[in-house]
């Protein structure tokens, strides 16, 4: 269940023949991801459980899921990017329903993060999925 632009990432690091190219590519994904307004940077949007700093503001527009986010580490600031191409676009319920461990394993991830960013993507996940759902709650509510 995930977003073209997920499925066009799966692609792409098919064509990496190792970790290192796939890194350097996650990193770009980061930097190249809009800066995330300063303003929404504030306790309510931090992320615990991650070594680094990190803010994800999600939010609803037309019907489809979103978010932006922000990290002061690069690679973190790349997983953001990485976890919008899996989330952003879906239709909240479809948000919720997110396999991400299972999506996230098609890029082998979790095989070369280390146990504090494995644990800061894990609760970015959770923090987008407790979202997500509470949103397809309030649609189907009316």
């Amino acid at each position: 269940m995930a977003t073209p632009a997920f499925e066009a990432l799966v692609d792409d690091f098919a064509f990496f023949d190792d970790w290192e190219d796939r890194y350097r590519h996650v990193i770009e994904l980061g930097k190249a991801m809009p800066p995330m307004d300063p303003a929404l940077q504030v306790p309510a949007t931090k992320v615990d459980g991650c070594a680094s700093q990190v803010w994800i503001h999600p939010q609803i527009h037309d019907g489809k899921f979103d978010f932006q986010g922000d990290s002061d580490a690069l690679i973190v600031r790349g997983l953001i990017a990485v976890l919008h191409q899996l989330y952003a676009g879906l239709p909240p319920d479809e948000a919720a329903r997110v396999d991400a461990p299972a999506e996230l394993a098609r890029l082998s991830l979790q095989d070369h993060l280390s146990a504090q960013r494995s644990n800061g993507l894990r609760a970015m996940v959770e923090r987008l999925r407790s979202h997500a759902a509470a949103a397809a709650d309030q649609a189907a509510a009316g």
